[in-house]
């Protein structure tokens, strides 16, 4: 199961435009601004590897450690393109891939 919270925080904070949405280490609120919301969505997608389907217990239990809301942020995660959903399985379709070679 991704657990890797931590990297995203960091991402997240270092980044300018996006650190003002963090507080007490998680997201404390989504941005309004859609390109804003695309950055904080496209770290957050990269706690889940490309290719493997994950129960949606499991992607609750990683989504509520960074956002209230897990539901919600599920479904931004899914209306971006960053993740898809079938059966009561998700996996991620969208973000960058980062190569960990």
């Amino acid at each position: 199961m991704p657990t890797d919270h931590a990297g995203v925080l960091a991402s997240l904070t270092s980044n300018p435009q996006l650190r003002g949405f963090i507080r007490d280490d998680r997201i404390d609120a989504m941005p309004a601004k859609r390109s804003r919301r695309r950055q904080l969505l496209a770290e957050v997608a990269q706690i889940f590897e490309p290719g493997v389907r994950y129960p949606e217990p499991a992607v609750n239990l990683v989504l509520r450690a960074l956002y209230p809301d897990c539901a919600a942020l599920r479904r931004y995660l899914v209306d971006e393109e960053f993740m898809d959903r079938a059966n009561g399985e998700y996996w991620r379709i969208g973000g960058p891939v980062v190569s960990s070679v």
